[in-house]
């Protein structure tokens, strides 16, 4: 069993978990997730190694309340055990032969971006970071990526918080003054890395996307994680997560991405109003 070793609330709908797996932190390195269930009965699902700390033998793992079993694993608490985790999964990142980079992340996909982020630092890399949220209650992680960013430059719908409009308004502001980076890792929703990619393409800068939105298995068995990357068929969990943002189709797979939302939405409902129902049960 897994024991939940610390839990962090970081906003309203995002939570931090440290989980003590030794094993699995000897091996993991930024890019790799992996899969967990919450109960024998549940299902599995994949999240990225947002963090891991050797000397404790902890990884960290940063999710999103949007389904089901992230509402169910949500309810967990200190002490309180997974039921599986396997890892590491997943191609790490390549962060060889770079020297400048922008790292651009946006909503809850920052915790993927920040392993990222904070290796190129340690190899004394310069790292501007561009974060994007939808106001400035949704905010993560800020503190961490202020401790190993040379620039963070964080950008909110609203203007509640800096800058106001969205990364790709700071990503051109960025490039049109220095075109000099060897390379620009996106990681968000499928739209937002769509268009960092688009943004990047005029200046021919080898942008680097993270497909993590899809994937489901974690195995290639499923393949319900596939994606088409320069007209071929590509599993984001085993040949990925990472994959040239210029070679893949977005449009097919945001169309793909949408497919069980209806599902997805009405399975969350119905385990919320059944917690809601046990609560009231216990008072």
């Amino acid at each position: 069993m897994f024991e939940i070793i610390n839990k962090i609330v970081l906003n309203p709908t995002v939570t931090r978990i440290d989980v003590y797996a030794p094993l699995i932190v000897k091996k993991a390195k930024p890019g790799q997730f992996v899969i967990l269930r919450v109960a024998e009965d549940g299902e599995r699902i994949p999240l990225t190694i947002a963090d891991r700390n050797i000397e404790k033998g902890t990884i960290s793992l940063i999710f999103q309340i949007v389904g089901s079993t992230t509402f169910k694993l949500n309810q967990l608490n200190v002490n309180d055990c997974l039921c599986d985790l396997v890892g590491p999964l997943g191609k790490p990142s390549e962060l060889d032969d770079i020297d400048k980079v922008i790292v651009v992340g946006g909503g809850v996909g920052s915790a993927i971006a920040y392993p990222i982020v904070k290796e190129l630092h340690s190899l004394g890399k310069k790292v501007i970071t561009i974060l994007g949220f939808r106001n400035k209650e949704l905010v993560i992680l800020e503190d961490e990526f202020k401790a190993c960013s040379d620039q963070l430059y964080i950008m909110t719908d609203d203007g509640s918080y800096q800058g106001k409009g969205l990364v790709t308004d700071k990503l051109k502001e960025i490039l049109s003054k220095d075109t000099g980076y060897d390379r620009v890792f996106a990681v968000g929703p499928l739209i937002m890395m769509k268009f960092v990619a688009k943004t990047t393409l005029p200046y021919q800068i080898n942008t680097i996307v993270s497909m993590n939105p899809l994937m489901i298995d974690g195995t290639g068995m499923c393949g319900g994680c596939r994606v088409r990357v320069d007209n071929e068929i590509k599993f984001a969990c085993v040949d990925g997560p990472d994959f040239d943002g210029h070679k893949v189709d977005f449009d097919d797979a945001i169309k793909r991405s949408r497919f069980y939302s209806d599902f997805e939405r009405h399975k969350y409902e119905e385990t919320c109003n059944l917690f809601k129902k046990e609560v009231d049960d216990v008072k």
